[in-house]
């Protein structure tokens, strides 16, 4: 027997025959498939990863970026869901997942759906705008709650309160949150604890279905918050669940414990910030002290040195100062003028006739006084007087020779 010869495929043939065949089974190319979330994972590409599973079995499923608009909700572990979409085979990997191009809450589409169009026709009417949003208080006194009455939210409440500050009142409305009536019934807590007066209100429960926070997204209650003159903080479920009140409310807290940590001020930090302000306000009464007492020393200087007296004084010194420069000038002057006449007494001393006739010379004159230097002063048998160092002779002229000297 002759055996025949084999068809022998790759691997990536086989997965786009498969492909080929999911692709043309129209059931596949558009179905819906009921199920619970499991393994959610939102990328940072904005794909959507995640496991769809019931009692007999699981399904990868993938929803693209551009696909994230058909998804109304968060989407989170163990949600109910109804994936639309189709059956593809990812040739890379020889699996096949399903793709989802919308996901819906099973049996919560007419929620959802009643839910987008009262956030749509609230939000055309305003009452959305951040304009109408009432400050929080920063120190309060009396913090008004309306939710139920047993339960993990007021219980958070509580024990964040009194640990942060005991000394702050809470005033507990305790309103029905789930089921028949309970729009009503936080209706009747809001307007309650508004006419009372309280500082601030926290409005909201624990977390739980789109069910069970239904009430929360009631239009009456939406009405009571937006009309409440009491500033309200919306506190519904887990920080994944937005109800209608968390847009109408002045401000939203993702859990009640936060609700609490927003509404009460810490007593310490108040105590540490208070202490902080003293210090720096001592800090300053104490700079402005110094820079005022250095002020005052500085006018004390400037009126010391303008004051009369001062003034005299300086003046005083400013005299004696001119006096001072005038004797030392006056003693330049002297010394000068001093040695000057030194030097002239020594001129003359030499020019002195006594210190001629003490010298051996002699002084000659006519009777009458008169120097005689030239013979032709004085005639033969004229008398004449001669002066010596210690006395005076008279003398008559006898004879007279005028001598001739050589020019040169």
């Amino acid at each position: 027997m002759i055996q025949g010869k084999r068809n022998i495929y790759t691997v990536g043939q086989i997965n786009t025959y498969i492909k080929n065949m999911f692709s043309q089974d129209f059931l596949l190319r558009q179905l819906c498939v009921k199920g619970e979330i499991s393994n959610c994972k939102y990328h940072t590409s904005g794909h959507i990863y995640f496991t769809l599973k019931d009692a007999s079995g699981t399904i990868n499923g993938i929803m693209f970026a551009g696909n994230r608009k058909g998804l109304t909700f968060p989407m989170k572990e163990g949600d109910k869901v109804v994936v639309t979409g189709s059956i593809e085979v990812y040739e890379r990997d020889g699996k096949y997942q399903l793709y989802a191009r919308e996901i819906s809450l099973d049996g919560e589409g007419d929620l959802y759906r009643r839910y987008e169009a009262l956030k749509r026709e609230l939000e055309e009417m305003g009452m959305f705008a951040p304009e109408y949003k009432k400050p929080i208080p920063r120190y309060v006194k009396r913090v008004g709650i309306v939710t139920a009455p047993t339960g993990a939210a007021i219980q958070d409440i509580r024990n964040i309160s009194s640990r942060r500050n005991p000394y702050v009142q809470l005033i507990l409305y305790p309103a029905l949150v789930q089921g028949e009536g309970a729009a009503a019934s936080i209706v009747n807590g809001i307007h309650a604890l508004d006419m009372l007066g309280v500082d601030v209100m926290i409005v909201g429960r624990g977390g739980g279905s789109i069910e069970d926070l239904w009430a929360f997204n009631e239009e009456i209650v939406a009405r009571a918050i937006f009309e409440c003159e009491t500033p309200i903080i919306s506190a519904v479920g887990h920080e994944t669940d937005t109800t209608i009140a968390d847009y109408v409310a002045d401000l939203r807290a993702p859990t009640p414990s936060a609700a609490a940590e927003l509404a009460v001020y810490d007593v310490q930090r108040f105590l540490m910030d208070l202490q902080a302000c003293e210090n720096r306000l001592n800090r300053l009464v104490k700079n402005r002290m110094e820079l005022t007492k250095n002020r005052l020393l500085q006018y004390v200087a400037k009126l010391k040195y303008l004051s009369p007296e001062n003034q005299l004084n300086g003046k005083k010194q400013y005299a004696a100062d001119l006096e001072d420069k005038l004797n030392y000038a006056m003693q330049g002057i002297l010394t000068e003028k001093r040695h000057r006449m030194e030097l002239l007494a020594q001129n003359l001393d030499g020019l002195s006739p006594l210190k001629k006739l003490s010298q051996g010379f002699s002084f000659v004159s006519d009777m009458e006084g008169k120097n005689i230097h030239d013979v032709s002063q004085v005639d033969v048998g004229e008398k004449i007087k001669i002066q010596v160092l210690n006395g005076c002779l008279e003398a008559v002229v006898e004879k007279k020779e005028k001598f001739r000297r050589n020019p040169s």
